[in-house]
């Protein structure tokens, strides 16, 4: 029973931090309450393989998630195109807000580093070029 306890404690929390990025602007108050600087990166999650390719190479690697827990608040803006992959309502109408403000041309992958009040610090109009290390190195 206590296992199960744990579980839902574990589950629940990652849920709630989960919903606390879902919108930049929620992103941005606790980017601004944790002194941290918000990633924020357009995809095509079936679609882009470029995208694709930032997400296993960047987002899912061990240093990469190991240094954003600490420093970053990251924000994915997702544009699937499978109706099986397809965001909420509410979801696609806030990342079509985000792609007005910061993507305006539809690049894909687009990433951006964005201080507590969103504005950009630092932009890659493609897959980052440099090795994890040097694009953790120029997150710092």
């Amino acid at each position: 029973m206590k296992k199960f306890t744990l579980f839902i404690v574990m589950f629940f929390s990652v849920y709630m931090n989960a919903q606390e990025t879902k919108t930049l602007q929620n992103s941005l108050v606790k980017a601004k309450q944790e002194h941290k600087k918000v990633l924020l990166y357009f995809s095509g999650s079936d679609w882009c393989a470029p995208c694709i390719k930032f997400k296993k190479t960047f987002i899912q690697n061990e240093a990469f998630q190991s240094f954003a827990s600490e420093n970053l608040i990251v924000v994915n803006a997702d544009f699937p195109r499978l109706k099986k992959n397809a965001l909420s309502a509410e979801q696609t109408t806030e990342n079509e807000k985000l792609a007005d403000k910061y993507n305006a041309n539809g690049i894909f992958p687009l990433v951006l580093v964005l201080d507590e009040n969103g504005k950009i610090l630092k932009k890659w109009e493609k897959i980052p070029d440099e090795t994890i290390d040097t694009f953790l190195a120029q997150l710092k």
